[in-house]
């Protein structure tokens, strides 16, 4: 199936540096966890967002610290995902989301690169999901404070929300094996926007969507990816993601706020296997 990805290749993008402060080296990004002191966190310069959730009729509370950087903040394919998990509460059927999230029992369900923990905690209060969130390891402070904040609301609705480092790539391989693989559905969003990570990435997606063959009666993992485009580049990881998964374009938000393009939401799975595909992945 095509995807915006493969249609916009010769779009005009913005520059990376007005739409992201810089987040990876401690001078221009974020402080490391040592640092991040109850004075950084409680500072001015923390700001305290409201979710109403319609569907439950409830409010998830996050605080983010954007002068730490990106994980830090909130994102606008967060957002979208978390509108889509209030439909699917409210209409399933109708819900783009309604074939990764359906299992008739409790979903196990891992966040990448969770962030503020938005995303994974509305899974939790929505569906009364187990949730697993993860990060970078100096972003787990500020993201297990929000999920310390919405513990209330994430029991009453039945769910739970644990929070893990997990670090992407071959060299990562045993974050995976101490969060594990037992997931129904992996969710992600704006997770696609560091060129260096694409591989790292692709590797740790790897390692839970090809681990092998699924149980009978039970449904392959879904990876399902919340991105908005921002440069040309990022067609670099769908073509590589094509080569290793089925994926599938199941949303697509129209462009608001003067942008050319929406946040677009895909579902990825594992090829089955044959030797067509083992030699696609070698």
């Amino acid at each position: 199936m095509a995807t915006q990805e493969d249609d916009e290749d010769d779009m005009e993008i913005n520059p990376a540096k007005m739409l992201f402060p810089a987040d990876e080296t401690h001078g221009n990004g974020p402080l490391p966890v040592a640092m991040l002191t109850q004075d950084t966190l409680t500072s001015s310069s923390s700001e305290t967002e409201q979710h109403y959730i319609p569907s439950i009729e409830s409010t998830l509370v996050i605080r983010q610290l954007p002068s730490q950087g990106l994980s830090f903040k909130l994102w606008p394919a967060a957002t979208t995902l978390v509108t889509l998990l209030d439909q699917f509460c409210s209409h399933p059927s109708n819900s783009p989301l309604a074939s990764s999230l359906s299992n008739g029992c409790q979903l196990n369900i891992l966040e990448l690169g969770s962030g503020t923990g938005l995303v994974g905690m509305a899974a939790a209060a929505i569906l009364g999901a187990k949730v697993t969130v993860t990060d970078l390891p100096h972003v787990l402070t500020n993201l297990q404070f929000n999920v310390d904040a919405n513990a209330g609301l994430i029991s009453l609705r039945g769910g739970s929300v644990h929070v893990a480092s997990l670090r992407w790539g071959e060299a990562e391989a045993n974050d995976v094996a101490v969060v594990g693989r037992e997931f129904d559905v992996i969710l992600a969003s704006d997770v696609v926007y560091h060129d260096h990570l694409f591989d790292p990435l692709l590797v740790t997606l790897r390692l839970f969507l090809n681990s092998g063959e699924p149980e009978p009666k039970k449904k392959k993992m879904n990876f399902v990816m919340a991105h908005l485009r921002r440069w040309k580049k990022d067609s670099v990881f769908f073509k590589k993601a094509k080569k290793l998964f089925d994926v599938e374009t199941i949303h697509a938000d129209l462009p608001c706020n003067g942008a050319r393009v929406g946040v677009v939401v895909y579902r990825m799975t594992g090829k089955a296997k044959s030797s067509k595909s083992s030699s696609q992945c070698s």
